[in-house]
């Protein structure tokens, strides 16, 4: 399979301190990855690499076959799914414009642009795939977290990119709209097999079952990295959030529970 991700030996230092340690990290098509760890422990920032968004103070990071610092890092972020729940979006647009602003790589509609009728089409092919159609013409403001989430990720979904990176899209969710969430990235990784995906969640709750590698993370070093159900083991997980718990996996889906 052919890397979507390759770090090697990163570090990235701020103002004399290291957020991030001699992490490698390599991520093949169809593979989707879990970046978990404690608040602090470098999730963002190592997000911020695989995202086209900073560059490191050592190491290589190469995504989707460029290498940071030899690449327009603009142009690169076009051809990445990012899903941030935190969307800067102003304006009061309707479902279908801001899954449209994925082809702009924009927040806003941009002024004169029209999408074609082909565009449109494939919008609402993804806003059906996310369970949206009834809410189609929605507006923004209208929508819940949940809802927005998903929209979110058929925003991410138009440029057809080959990478997709989402941060906590679980965030301020209730039960019902996180478990939504969840089954719509199971199908979507069903339906796009040549899909990469990273996930960065502090909970194990919020992982899909689809979920097939993990990073653990702590204090910026990667504590384990691998096959998900050789990294996502009582004892490692212990170990990454220095606090003895306990995992469990039913049904394909994660618990952690204190180990008393």
């Amino acid at each position: 399979m052919t890397a979507v991700l390759a770090v090697d030996e990163v570090d990235l230092v701020r103002d004399g301190n290291y957020l991030l340690s001699s992490v490698s990290l390599t991520v093949r098509e169809g593979e989707h990855w879990a970046l978990l760890g404690g608040n602090g422990a470098g999730k963002s920032t190592l997000l911020s690499l695989l995202g086209a968004r900073a560059h490191p103070t050592r190491g290589t990071v190469e995504v989707l076959g460029h290498r940071l610092g030899r690449v327009d890092m603009r142009s690169l972020r076009a051809e990445i799914g990012h899903i941030d729940p935190r969307h800067p979006l102003r304006t009061p647009l309707r479902v279908r414009e801001v899954v449209l602003t994925g082809l702009t790589n924009t927040t806003e509609l941009v002024p004169r642009w029209r999408p074609t009728a082909e565009q449109v089409a494939q919008a609402d092919e993804l806003i059906a795939m996310l369970g949206l159609s009834t809410r189609r013409d929605a507006l923004w403001p209208v929508l819940s977290q949940g809802e927005r989430g998903r929209a979110l990720i058929a925003r991410a979904l138009m440029p057809r990119p080959r990478l997709l990176l989402l941060d906590e899209p679980a965030t301020g969710l209730d039960l019902a709209a996180r478990e939504q969430l969840l089954t719509s990235l199971d199908a979507l990784r069903r339906r796009h097999p040549r899909l990469a995906t990273v996930l960065v969640t502090h909970h194990l709750e919020e992982l899909p079952g689809s979920t097939t590698h993990a990073l653990l993370l702590r204090e910026g070093r990667a504590l384990a990295v691998g096959p998900v159900d050789e990294v996502l083991t009582s004892d490692l997980v212990t170990k990454c959030f220095d606090h003895p718990v306990r995992i469990t996996r039913e049904d394909g889906r994660w618990a952690a529970r204190a180990d008393r």
